[in-house]
């Protein structure tokens, strides 16, 4: 008698202690891995929008010309708003020289604490000048204080694509570039290639034959 209630109490004592490798192995075919700690892994990763949420206070209260600039946000080219004072009766050859240099020192800037929470960001070097055609230089060309070859893939991306959509420009999508010493110009083309891809993508370009 004894010995039989002896069993009987180690049974009922250690019964739910075997039920467990069973509930583990219920668990495991169901695809569900047990376990006694907690987890917490935080929220999803949020993606770089890209896009501006409200418009630029400080360009929509400035005084000028109105011009897109081309920024980069992940490994694309996307515009933002500028403005560029231009004078009031300003002669055309003229104004399209403060257009390219107003658009190059906007470029150089750093963006706006909006444009920086959005992921956009620039390549163009801050001094960056740009000046009118010499003699015998078409008189839609523009010739920046670096020679284009020597600029940063995508500070030239971003100069070219800014340039040809703009008054500095003729409208067809081009712009004519050379550098202070270079002997010959070259026409260089924004294509959507180059605004998608501006790191591994050069813009097309074309000798341009002097006067």
């Amino acid at each position: 008698m004894r010995a039989r209630g002896t069993r009987g109490r180690w049974t009922s004592a250690h019964r739910p202690l075997l039920a467990l490798p069973a509930l583990a192995l219920l668990l495991a075919g169901c695809g569900i891995r047990p376990t006694g700690v907690p987890t917490d892994f935080g929220g999803a990763p949020s993606r770089v929008p890209c896009s501006l949420s409200q418009p630029d206070l400080a360009t929509q209260t400035s005084r000028g010309v109105p011009v897109q600039a081309f920024l980069l946000c992940g490994s694309s080219l996307v515009t933002v708003d500028r403005v560029v004072p231009v004078p009031e009766g300003t002669a055309d050859a003229r104004r399209r020289l403060i257009v390219a240099q107003g658009l190059l020192s906007q470029l150089a800037a750093p963006p706006s604490a909006s444009e920086k929470a959005a992921g956009y960001t620039t390549h163009v070097p801050a001094g960056l000048t740009v000046s009118g055609p010499r003699p015998k230089d078409p008189e839609d060309s523009l010739r920046l204080s670096t020679a284009p070859g020597r600029l940063d893939p995508y500070a030239l991306a971003q100069i070219v694509c800014t340039l040809s959509d703009s008054a500095a420009a003729e409208g067809d999508g081009s712009v004519v570039l050379g550098g202070p010493a270079d002997p010959h110009l070259r026409r260089y083309e924004c294509t959507d290639d180059l605004r998608s891809r501006p790191g591994t993508t050069r813009p097309p370009s074309t000798d341009v034959t002097p006067a």
